[in-house]
């Protein structure tokens, strides 16, 4: 097929109910190639982000255990309401880490930069999708025609039925879960907020954020069944692992002998390399002498004086808000005039004790050529873009046998005037292919 008969190909096969709901983008007639050596280096990045998520799990556990800094489970606790905190710190999800894990990354002039790992993701159906309408044209993708799916239905073991329950507030997603548990068959079923008929041996694929508990009236039976072990549930209802202050706690000098031990040398600065240095916001008074590394302040609120060319930070919010998912609460200050920035310094320190921010560093997106295929002019149009590159991990297995392994990856390329990459109607999506 030349370029517009696989354009034309791909969308004619977008399935009746669509993937997202309401939403667009540009299509691609071919994958985003990513070169063999970035395709490796992301294949074998799981491992690492597992033990990342383990050895986070860990710290926690220590630091309510008093054997690692109080501050930590103290940061980690914060906003979150009490019966919350008790299911995170009990013996029944004691070890129990996110089974689909998926970093975000964006392609910069320095080679690439996860900006944060993202454990209720969406895009599992939309890139299973992708990666098997683009096998069709021949095409070789990354995870191959079935990766995603094969990664999806591995995380439930041998759980008789698997419930993907969709909240409200992620219904955008119902339509690409409906074409996944099509995929996979009658085992796989996708349920509401409403359902509780729930059976003893069942899984649960949680697909609603902790923050919307208050709105998803089935979660306490969903909790108590998988706390009895009664069912299989993933991701377990663990807040810590929605907070991007993970990243800040990787950074903070305090605790570099827990990660080094945990962690490993190689897997550490390969962590580093690759993760920005992020600070949590904390309003917490200093010593007069003391100053926030790598910034050189002594105060946060000096952050507001910061000139717009020594503002290449991202300021969001962490974690356990509507705020803190699908680019809302995000503020790169180099984008912004004084006024605003200033105003959301302010927010971050005033809603510290219930809604705490992290602040990152930026590092620029490079542009990459892509193309997208116009069918109203009935060509190829190139595009120069930035893309963000999102690997879906699927974790099988249970204990220290659980092993990652790569799904697919989804690519997002926006045109390059854009600051912030995500999805919008002016966005090509694409699967890679290496």
């Amino acid at each position: 097929m030349n370029a517009a008969e696989q354009a034309k190909f791909i969308r004619d096969a977008i399935p009746a109910g669509g993937l997202f709901a309401g939403l667009e983008w540009k299509i691609s007639p071919t994958p985003f190639p990513l070169g063999e050596d970035l395709a490796q280096e992301i294949e074998s990045l799981g491992r690492v982000l597992l033990q990342f998520y383990r050895a986070t799990n860990l710290l926690y556990r220590k630091s309510v255990e008093g054997k690692q800094p109080e501050w930590v489970a103290r940061w980690l606790d914060l906003g979150k309401p009490r019966e919350l905190i008790e299911l995170q710190r009990s013996a029944a999800f004691k070890n129990e880490v996110p089974r689909v894990i998926r970093p975000d990354i964006l392609l910069t002039e320095n080679g690439f930069s996860i900006t944060e790992l993202d454990s209720v993701p969406g895009g599992i159906g939309l890139t299973g999708w992708l990666n098997q309408t683009y096998s069709k044209t021949e095409a070789q993708v990354l995870g191959g025609n079935d990766g995603m799916l094969r990664g999806f239905e591995s995380i439930f073991g041998d759980a008789k039925q698997v419930n993907i329950v969709v909240s409200e507030e992620a219904k955008t997603y119902r339509p690409e879960m409906a074409w996944l548990s099509a995929q996979l068959g009658e085992r796989f079923v996708v349920r509401d907020s409403q359902f509780n008929n729930f059976t003893d041996g069942d899984a649960v694929y949680r697909f609603f954020e902790l923050f919307d508990l208050p709105n998803v009236a089935n979660a306490k039976q969903i909790f108590a069944l998988a706390a009895e072990k009664k069912i299989r549930l993933t991701p377990p209802p663990k807040p810590l692992f929605e907070e991007k202050m993970l990243f800040a706690l990787l950074w903070n000098r305090n605790l570099q002998n827990f990660w080094r031990q945990e962690l490993g040398e190689g897997f550490l600065a390969r962590l580093k390399k690759v993760i920005p240095y992020t600070w949590l916001v904390d309003p917490t008074p200093m010593p007069p002498h003391a100053a926030i590394p790598e910034l050189n302040l002594t105060d946060w609120a000096q952050l507001k004086t910061l000139s717009q060319k020594e503002r290449d930070l991202i300021l969001k919010v962490s974690g356990f808000s509507e705020n803190a998912w699908g680019a809302r609460g995000v503020y790169l200050g180099s984008d912004l005039s004084q006024a605003d920035w200033s105003a959301a310094v302010d927010a971050a320190l005033r809603d510290f004790e219930q809604s705490p921010s992290v602040l990152q560093r930026f590092h620029k997106p490079s542009q990459v050529n892509a193309s997208w295929f116009d069918f109203a002019k009935n060509e190829v149009v190139p595009m120069k873009g930035r893309a963000r590159l999102c690997p879906y991990y699927f974790v099988s297995g249970e204990g220290d046998a659980a092993r990652p392994a790569l799904g697919g990856v989804l690519a997002t390329i926006v045109p390059a005037d854009k600051k912030i990459v995500h999805g919008m109607a002016d966005a090509v999506l694409a699967p890679c292919c290496e």
